[in-house]
């Protein structure tokens, strides 16, 4: 079932001392080290919720410093994107040899595969979003130039995303699953566009970012079909299989997590939509490209820590 970080933000009826603050935000997002200015005084709240494997929350917070170090990567590897959006405040990312200082307005991302920092100055409001990797659709390579830097700045495509992001922080605790999931998704593509904004020609001129946007829109169109394999895809493209999966290598995956978890980001999208109510966990799940149930709710409930029939909308 999506999780609901807290109470609603303008009111911050669960303000958090610091260790508490610090286990809910682990388990909102990824494994984190947090550090307080004045830790015996220290207060802050978070809210927000997870919409399939896509979490949005906001976070008001004293004066603090967020650590995503290599033990806890070892320890608990996740490989997600955290966009960030810095509503009030002040603070500074540091990531793969970059610093950058934050400040309201300000937007940025960054890597969980990687040791990060984030540090906020007190009394600061942010928005996050974090998302797999594979949903952004972009060359590592290419997106390792834009981690850590400011996102945006003074870009049409900025002043878009900038309040997008804020509302939907805002808002979507208190939005049924369908709705929720749409609009992250939306978000995401928000996103992507921002970046891409940000590579400007890079994205097109990149043999090897044309490359990943065809398998990845090819793996789209054939997730119904229980062949698809990467020697499928290899042939598809003519590349080797090899080549194929070296490229994916590089996005920190393989080919066939590719296609596992898009299927289950369809099923997912299906059985949350109050559109398939009348339809079978089943008969989803073969229609995506798995063949057999059993496999199917196994492989869901590791992914979303819920079995399939938990996020099916409530029948009035």
């Amino acid at each position: 079932m999506p999780t609901h970080y807290a109470q609603a933000p303008d009111t911050y009826d669960s303000v958090l001392p610091l260790d508490a603050f610090r286990a809910a935000i682990s388990t909102a997002v990824v494994s984190l080290n947090i550090q307080a200015h004045s830790p015996g005084a220290f207060q802050g709240a978070l809210w927000g919720r997870a919409a399939g494997d896509v979490h949005v929350l906001g976070i008001a917070a004293d004066a603090h410093s967020v650590h995503r170090t290599e033990t806890l990567i070892r320890e608990a590897p996740q490989h997600y994107f955290k966009f960030t959006l810095v509503e009030r405040g002040a603070g500074l990312i540091v990531q793969g040899g970059r610093e950058t200082a934050l400040s309201s307005g300000d937007m940025t991302f960054y890597d969980t595969d990687r040791p990060y920092s984030l540090v906020c100055a007190a009394d600061t409001r942010i928005s996050v979003v974090m998302f797999p990797k594979e949903l952004l659709g972009l060359p590592a390579d290419l997106t390792a130039r834009l981690t850590a830097t400011k996102l945006g700045a003074d870009s049409p495509v900025g002043a878009i995303v900038r309040p997008y992001v804020a509302s939907l922080s805002s808002q979507i605790s208190d939005m049924q699953a369908h709705p929720a999931r749409r609009l992250c998704r939306g978000a995401i593509d928000m996103i992507s566009a921002l970046i891409e904004d940000g590579l400007g020609a890079q994205t097109t001129a990149s043999p090897h970012g044309t490359l990943v946007g065809r398998v990845l829109a090819y793996i789209d169109e054939h997730l119904a079909s229980p062949e698809l394999s990467p020697p499928m895809i290899a042939s598809a493209h003519f590349v080797s299989v090899r080549h194929l999966h070296a490229i994916f290598n590089d996005q920190g995956t393989t080919v066939s997590t590719v296609i596992r978890n898009r299927r289950l980001e369809r099923c997912y999208d299906q059985l949350i939509d109050p559109r398939s109510g009348d339809r079978s966990v089943t008969a989803i799940a073969l229609e995506n490209g798995f063949v057999d149930a059993a496999h199917f709710s196994r492989t869901f409930r590791a992914h979303y820590g819920v079995p399939p029939s938990a996020v099916r909308p409530t029948r009035a």
